[in-house]
């Protein structure tokens, strides 16, 4: 079921509806009945996936809420005990880690790893001929497997009690909202939400109509104007000049910028028509200062959990540890201090390409945001000094705007990897745009821009529609939030707020001509 189609709307008013009609010791199961409605409408092949995920998560939250309290009952000084209890723990892990992580792998990247081994084959005269089985990809895959296999490892931590209702768990790995395109929720934020009872609230209908409303113009109005210049582009990268070359991976920026944090806004506000608070997971990485910022505001629930459940265990890891032991006595200096933080670093960008897809551009996209990252810890201190003898000031206004161009040009080249169909046409695209010879400013005035779907007026569109988005962004930058602000005007405005949005994605969204609304970029991530 698409989020921008009228069956969505639809089935949410129908949901909110009986939501509060329905006696609150059966809120939970109502909102059970519309996870599932909502992914057997995407798929009811791929509904065994999510049902094997929830199982195996459940029952590894049992086994291991069994073995923590057995560990309360053995006294310290039974080392050997407690190590053998520790061995049992890291065992039910590791199983259920290497089940739906392995499920994941024969989904999302069992064919590109046959194809890899294929063409690695035939380099040393070796023919093998291998093809993976078709399947069905099933809707948020990934954000579930993530969310859930969280929750055994905060389990094996000790970190919450288990939930022993499997149907109250099931609600947890698949809430509709969040399963297009996250957020990644963690259990003792979200968990009891889902089945606690939640009154009829007026504001939080309002709100999330209001949310809602926000996202739907940035996807509807704006980013899928901007993915029409950016599918041209790519049917035919070679026909075209650097200018419009730059033009489309910004365009490109802007599709993806406003498709990712608009879905998150209906996904957001729809939950809050329920009474249910989401964690944040987009906050206006257009103001970041550097790259690693940017990644702390881009997808922020991935981030957070890159950093809790792979970053932080390997930094902390025995060869992390003895690799900076080495680094430090063998190399010396600010390289040596920070070998091991940056090696766990790359390989959690490196993960995070993977997650995005199975390509080698992928990869190498997960380098490039490594890269970035190590070169400015090595390079802080010369960098630092520089400043200083500049006589700049970090918080300078005139210097975080630098800062904010800075990234965002960073975060533009780092496009061209993930957009382009392979590494090489992305570097080709790179080099396309950078060079002189092939740069014509005029190509974006001269009619070519034209020829690529958007009229004149869509262009404009998209133009103003950027500012607005700008303004807006800004005031919660630096102002607060918007929908806090507008709770405390009067009711007129508050319903105004959203009426002309609702007008604006009537008349330049679905009214407009020839409108084809696209796919959500992370849908099938």
């Amino acid at each position: 079921m698409y989020f921008i189609s009228g069956t969505f709307i639809l089935f949410l008013a129908a949901v909110v509806l009986l939501y509060y009609i329905v006696p609150k010791r059966v809120q939970w199961m109502l909102l059970l009945c519309a996870n599932l409605a909502f992914y057997m409408w995407g798929g009811a092949k791929t509904v065994l996936y999510l049902v094997f995920t929830t199982v195996t998560t459940y029952a590894a939250g049992i086994l291991l809420q069994r073995l923590n309290v057995k560990r309360k009952e053995i006294p310290k000084t039974e080392k050997e005990a407690l190590e053998k209890l520790k061995g049992q723990k890291k065992a039910v892990v590791a199983v259920t880690l290497l089940l739906n992580f392995g499920m994941l792998f024969m989904l999302k990247y069992l064919g590109f790893a046959l194809e890899t081994v294929s063409k690695a084959a035939s380099v040393f005269g070796a023919e093998l001929s291998v093809t993976a089985p078709s399947f069905l990809m099933p809707l948020g895959v990934s954000f579930y497997i993530f969310q859930s296999t969280g929750y055994v490892v905060d389990m094996y931590r000790g970190k919450y009690k288990a939930e022993r209702n499997i149907l109250k768990f099931s609600l947890f790995t698949s809430f509709f909202p969040q399963m297009v395109q996250g957020p990644i929720s963690r259990f003792d934020k979200l968990g009891h939400q889902l089945t606690e009872y939640h009154p009829l609230n007026t504001d939080n209908i309002r709100e999330g109509i209001q949310i809602m409303m926000w996202g739907y113009f940035k996807k509807m109005v704006i980013a899928d104007r901007a993915a029409v210049i950016v599918t041209t582009f790519f049917a035919d990268y070679n026909g075209y000049g650097g200018a419009v070359t730059a033009f489309s991976i910004m365009m490109y920026c802007i599709n993806l910028y406003c498709d990712f944090s608009g879905g998150i806004d209906i996904t957001r506000g729809a939950a809050r028509l329920l009474g249910i608070e989401l964690e944040e997971n987009f906050k206006r990485p257009i103001f970041a200062t550097s790259l690693s910022e940017h990644w702390r505001r881009w997808h922020i629930t991935l981030g957070g959990w890159m950093r809790d459940y792979v970053f932080y265990p390997l930094s902390l890891s025995k060869p992390f540890a003895k690799l900076g032991k080495w680094a430090r006595d063998r190399i010396g200096g600010k390289l040596g201090k920070i070998l091991a933080t940056s090696a766990a670093t790359f390989v959690v960008y490196l993960i995070i390409g993977i997650w995005h897809g199975a390509n080698f551009r992928y990869i190498a996209y997960g380098f490039w945001n490594g890269a970035i990252i190590t070169s400015s810890l090595l390079l802080a201190e010369p960098y630092s000094k520089l400043k200083n003898k500049l006589h700049i000031k970090s918080e300078a206004k005139w210097w975080q705007v630098v800062c904010m161009v800075r990234t965002c040009f960073i975060v533009f080249i780092g496009r061209y990897i993930t957009r382009s169909p392979r590494l090489l046409v992305a570097l080709s695209l790179v080099i396309h745009t950078f060079t002189p010879a092939t740069f014509a400013l005029s190509d974006l005035w001269n009619g070519t821009i034209l020829g690529m779907g958007l009229t004149a007026r869509d262009l404009w569109i998209v133009a103003i529609s950027v500012l607005a988005m700008l303004i807006y962004e800004w005031y919660e930058e630096y102002r607060g939030s918007v929908t806090a602000a507008l709770a405390k005007k009067n009711a007129f405005v508050q319903w105004i707020a959203i009426f002309i949005p609702l007008m604006v994605i009537l008349l330049f969204g679905i009214m407009r001509g020839s409108y084809i609304s696209s796919e959500f970029i992370y849908k099938q991530y």
